[in-house]
């Protein structure tokens, strides 16, 4: 040890350091906690419209059981809609049943969905009906999401 120099002195500093190093590693560890907390945001929020989704898609079906003969002719065949998908008010037809109940699932697509929108194939018993939104804050690539549901009348 050289002459004049103590050891308190040689270590001085030292503790600012460990301090510096113990703020940079719960500076990474709070980054951390809060890119999973976005990341479970994303996810439930996701889950939630996928549940919704479901939700559409089994309302239809069931108006469908409930108005079958109008059904199994195709009355409810329908595609996706090709002008704008957003939330509106308008009025939907009383009769026929089959157009009440299409003007009234379409509204709610567009308004319990971002860019809501549905579509009804037939073939033969068979109906498959798909529901379609924007997923763009549940998923970071933003594409659309579907949700098919497949059933026989």
């Amino acid at each position: 040890m050289p002459r004049g120099i103590s050891a308190t002195k040689r270590n001085q500093g030292f503790a600012l350091i460990e301090a510096l190093v113990a703020a940079v590693v719960v500076a990474l560890g709070l980054m951390g906690l809060a890119a999973l907390q976005i990341t479970a945001t994303r996810s439930n929020h996701s889950a939630e419209q996928r549940s919704q989704a479901s939700m559409l898609a089994d309302d239809m079906i069931e108006r469908m059981r409930a108005n079958r003969a109008a059904a199994q002719t195709g009355s409810y065949d329908t595609g996706f809609d090709t002008g704008p998908r957003t939330c509106d008010q308008a009025v939907c037809p009383a009769t026929p049943l089959e157009n009440s109940d299409l003007c009234q699932w379409k509204k709610r697509l567009r308004c319990s969905l971002p860019s809501g929108a549905g579509s009804i194939a037939r073939s033969g018993n068979r109906i498959t009906v798909t529901v379609q939104w924007d997923d763009s804050l549940g998923r970071s690539e933003g594409l659309n999401r579907q949700f098919v549901y497949e059933t026989r009348l």
